[in-house]
C-alpha cells in the first residue's frame, strides 16, 4: 500500500516475467480491480493491521476465492439476439455456503461484485452466520427490458452459474434491480435441472415458494432496528430526530415508513429522478401512495423538489444513504448537516469522506452492521426451506430485532475497548471470526 493509501502490491500490472522481457504480467486480483474494491481493500488493511494479523490470513482473506464472467445470449421480443455479461463473486467458502444477492444494473462489474462479496462475508460473520459471501449482477437495464425479456435473461444467467450455486454451495437473492419474480425464475430453472423442487437454492421468493412476507421489508425494517438500538445506547430518542433518506426503494421505503411510525420526522427522501425536501416532516404514506401510482416521486404536491443527491445536505440529525455506492464523497462530505450517518446502502461512503466526517464529530454507524436485516431474513428463509417449516412473521421480526440488537453491542463493546469508530469495531469482528475459522480449517491440501 502507497504511503498516500492507495492500493499498490494487490491490483494492476507486474514487471516482465522473467526471461521474456516482451510479456507483462497481469497481476492476480487486478481483474477486479476498481475504485469500489480499492475501498474495501483499504478497510480490510486497516482492520488486519489492527488486529495484527498474520500474513497468511491476510493473503486468504483478501482476495474473492472463485469468480465467473459469462456472456450468454439472449433472444429479444424483435426476435434479435441481444449478448449478455453476468458474473457471480464467492469471497470466502470458510464459513460454510456463500451467501448474497445478484443485481441488474448497466454498471455491473467484476470489481463491484468482489467489493459487495467482500463486505457481505463481515457482515455475515459478525452477525453470526454460517455464510461466507458472495456477489452477482447482469450488465442490463431492467427499466429498457420487457417481463419476457427479464425472464429469459434470468433463466440463461441461473444456467450459466448452476456449476457453482446451490443450497449448500452458493445462494443467490434479490438486489438492485431485481426482486421476489426474478427469484422464482432462477428457483425455476435451478429445479428443472435437478428434476425437482428446491426453494432452498434462493431467498427473497415469493411466500407460495417458500419465501417470507418479512424478506422484501427485512433490509428497511432491519435498518430502523439498529438506529433504535443505537439511539438506547447513545442517548436519543427516535421521535426528536429528522431523519434525511436517499433512496425510496424496498430498503428506504420501508424504513421511511417504519421510523414516520415510530414518531421521527423524516424530512427528505429521494428516488433515481429526484427528491421531496420539507423540514416540516413529509407525509410518507402519502409519498409511498404517489409512488405506486406514478412510480417515481417528483410531481408530489406536499414538498420542495431536490436532487437525488441534494437531499444528503438537507439539515437534520440523521443521514441514512440508501441508494446506490459512493454517494458519499470527499466533495459533499463537509456540506452534510447531520450528527449521525447510517450506511443502509452497501458502500456509500469513501475513505475520504469519512475521515472528514470523522473530523467534523458525525458519526457513523457502517453498512455491514446497519443493513444486516436482508441477510438474516435470507438466512431465515433458508433454513425454513431445508427444514420444510414455516416460522411467522412476528418470530422472524423479533428473531431479526435479537439478532441486530446483538450485533450492535458487540460492535459497542469492540469500540470501547479498541478506542476506534465503529466501522473498524465492526470490521474487527467480523475478520477475526473468519481468521479463527481459517485458522481451524488450515490448508488444503
Amino acid at each position: 500500500m502507497a504511503a498516500d493509501g492507495q492500493i499498490t502490491s494487490d491490483v494492476g500490472t507486474s514487471p516482465p516475467a522473467a526471461g521474456r522481457p516482451d510479456l507483462e504480467r497481469v497481476l492476480a486480483g487486478s481483474e477486479w480491480n476498481s475504485k469500489l474494491y480499492e475501498m474495501a481493500c483499504l478497510q480490510f488493511a486497516h482492520t488486519a493491521d489492527l488486529l495484527d494479523l498474520d500474513e497468511e490470513f491476510r493473503a486468504r482473506l483478501l482476495e474473492p476465492r472463485r469468480s465467473l464472467t459469462t456472456n450468454f445470449p439472449v433472444r429479444m421480443d424483435d426476435r434479435s439476439v441481444r449478448s449478455f455479461t453476468g458474473y457471480r463473486v464467492q469471497h470466502t467458502l470458510t464459513m460454510g455456503p456463500t451467501k448474497g444477492g445478484f443485481r441488474y444494473r448497466p454498471d455491473v462489474s467484476l470489481g463491484e461484485c468482489a467489493a459487495l462479496a467482500m463486505w457481505m462475508t463481515w457482515k455475515c460473520a459478525l452477525l453470526g452466520l454460517p455464510f461466507g459471501g458472495a456477489k452477482g449482477g447482469v450488465q442490463c437495464d431492467p427499466l429498457d427490458l420487457s417481463a419476457g425479456e427479464l425472464e429469459r435473461i434470468t433463466r440463461r444467467y441461473a444456467a450459466e452459474l448452476i456449476p457453482i450455486i446451490g443450497p449448500e454451495r452458493d445462494i443467490p437473492a434479490p438486489d438492485i434491480g431485481t426482486g421476489e419474480r426474478e427469484m422464482a425464475w432462477f428457483m425455476d430453472t435451478y429445479s428443472q435441472q435437478m428434476g425437482y423442487s428446491v426453494p432452498e437454492v434462493v431467498t427473497g421468493k415469493p411466500v407460495a415458494l417458500g419465501g417470507s412476507a418479512v424478506r422484501q421489508r427485512s433490509t428497511g425494517l432491519g435498518v430502523a432496528y439498529v438506529i433504535a438500538e443505537v439511539a438506547k445506547r447513545w442517548g436519543f430518542a427516535i421521535p426528536d430526530q429528522r431523519v434525511a433518506i436517499q433512496g425510496f426503494g424496498n430498503v428506504g421505503a420501508t424504513l421511511a415508513a417504519t421510523l414516520h411510525e415510530m414518531g421521527a420526522k423524516v424530512v427528505a427522501v429521494s428516488d433515481i429522478r429526484g427528491g421531496l425536501v420539507n423540514q416540516a416532516g413529509l407525509d410518507i404514506p402519502a409519498v409511498r401512495d404517489w409512488v405506486a401510482k406514478h412510480q417515481f416521486m417528483e410531481g408530489f404536491p406536499g414538498a420542495d423538489q431536490a436532487g437525488p443527491a441534494q437531499v444528503l445536505e438537507v439539515p437534520c440529525e440523521i443521514v441514512v444513504p440508501a441508494a446506490l455506492e459512493r454517494q458519499i464523497l470527499a466533495e459533499n462530505a463537509p456540506r452534510l448537516d447531520c450528527r449521525l450517518v447510517v450506511e443502509a446502502a452497501n458502500g456509500p461512503t469513501s475513505p475520504q469522506a469519512e475521515k472528514i466526517l470523522a473530523e467534523r464529530g458525525i458519526q457513523l454507524v457502517p453498512d455491514v452492521l446497519a443493513n444486516g436485516g436482508g441477510v438474516l431474513l435470507s438466512y431465515f428463509e433458508w433454513v425454513q426451506d431445508h427444514q420444510r417449516y414455516l416460522w411467522d412473521d412476528g418470530e422472524l421480526e423479533g428473531r431479526m430485532q435479537k439478532l441486530l440488537g446483538s450485533a450492535v453491542g458487540r460492535v459497542a463493546e469492540a469500540a470501547e475497548k479498541l478506542k476506534c469508530d465503529w466501522r473498524t469495531a465492526a470490521l474487527t469482528v467480523a475478520v477475526k471470526r473468519v481468521a479463527k475459522a481459517a485458522e481451524a480449517r488450515a490448508i488444503y491440501p
